[in-house]
């Protein structure tokens, strides 16, 4: 499975290129603290898959808390025929502790 560590989307974030930000964490977690993106929480993402407005060749970065959710909707998401779907290793917690370095 493909991933992208904090350093990389951090360097995205900052150069203002255009990423595809998918948070599968549940709405109250993603209205106390998002850095963007659209919202699926990764139990509701299988039944939810065709609102997505992603093409299935499109570059979708896949983030939760920790990486463990993002992992799971990552197979979701490659299961359903997505070809370039990459995981946050570690998730928001190693973004947000990057930043504070």
């Amino acid at each position: 499975m493909c991933q992208i560590n904090a350093g990389q989307l951090n360097e995205l974030l900052n150069n203002g290129t255009p990423i595809n930000l998918l948070d599968v964490r549940e709405a109250i977690e993603f209205n106390t603290f998002n850095i963007g993106g659209v919202n699926i929480p990764v139990n509701r993402l299988a039944a939810n898959i065709n609102k997505l407005s992603y093409n299935k060749t499109d570059q979708i970065i896949v983030i939760c808390s920790a990486g463990i959710r993002s992992k799971t909707a990552q197979e979701i998401l490659t299961e359903n025929g997505f070809k370039n779907v990459l995981n946050l290793k570690g998730g928001l917690l190693a973004l947000q502790k990057l930043k504070q370095i």
